[in-house]
């Protein structure tokens, strides 16, 4: 059964991992790969990726995604999303932070900032207009 409207952006702002996927060309599948999203009912989702990367390349020459998060339990659950990217901008600290602090337990986020902050380089964080969604409950199978 789909969601409501309600339902479908409610659970696309639960910290679910999103599967990311954008075109990579004539001659191959997508790329889908696993992504931290940070979403707000009504709201545009977004993400940080690497300056740079083959995800950040592919992003800005096609201009539009998709973005999928799933549960099993209690019940079978998606919602699906695919829409033109709205901007790409300069990643900042404070959004590291904020999706580290969505994503890990409260005592994991000081030790993964140091970590990513040393490591992980320029990053851009990435806005996307949804405008097509998908979504179901399939119910309980237990």
């Amino acid at each position: 059964m789909a969601l409501s409207k309600d339902e479908r952006e409610q659970f696309l702002a639960e910290a679910h991992i999103a599967a990311l996927s954008v075109r990579a060309g004539t001659d191959r599948g997508p790329l889908t790969v696993p992504i931290w999203y940070q979403y707000a009912p009504g709201g545009d989702p977004w993400f940080i990726t690497g300056a740079g990367s083959r995800k950040h390349k592919l992003i800005e020459s096609s201009g539009y995604l998709s973005l999928m998060v799933e549960r099993v339990e209690p019940s079978v659950r998606y919602v699906a999303v695919d829409g033109p990217v709205l901007r790409i901008e300069p990643g900042s600290d404070d959004q590291l932070v904020e999706m580290s602090k969505r994503y890990l337990a409260p005592e994991q986020v000081d030790a993964y900032l140091e970590v990513a902050r040393r490591e992980h380089g320029e990053s851009v964080a990435v806005y996307v207009k949804p405008e097509h969604w998908l979504s179901a409950d399939m119910g309980s199978f237990q």
